[in-house]
């Protein structure tokens, strides 16, 4: 599991000073992105192998809002890897208190955007970090 520690900005937030929804979005590509680097796979790394990894499914359930300036910290990690895709797990907290859950769905796709199966040396990467 990596955390990612984030401050919400001004730009975050909606006109009554919580995060706008759509934004957790983003807060889980960043952990998801972080989470990645952790296990020595940069989304640079894999473009340049033609190997893609567009969102084919996201789900998020919020529970509490954040404000601007709090700190927020964006658990990520992976549950579900098949032969072409993995599912990534999301909770986005202030401390304790949970704010959103979520997860996203990747395949992998070449440049065609044809689904591939998971190269067997990412594969093994990804394995190690599988969380359920």
């Amino acid at each position: 599991m990596n955390k990612l520690n984030l401050r919400v900005s001004y730009a975050d937030t909606d006109q009554m000073g919580m995060v706008y929804y759509a934004n957790y979005l983003k807060f889980f590509e960043r952990g998801r992105t972080e989470l990645l680097r952790e296990m020595g796979i940069e989304y640079n790394g894999l473009e340049e192998k033609g190997l893609y990894l567009p969102v084919l499914n996201v789900e998020c359930r919020y529970v509490s809002p954040a404000k601007y300036d709090d700190i927020i910290t964006v658990e990520t990690k992976i549950c579900e890897i098949t032969a072409a895709s993995i599912t990534c797990y999301y909770e986005v907290k202030i401390a304790i208190k949970l704010l959103a859950i979520g997860k996203t769905k990747h395949p992998f796709v070449n440049k065609e955007l044809k689904p591939i199966r998971i190269p067997k040396d990412i594969k093994q990467v990804l394995g190690k970090y599988l969380e359920k």
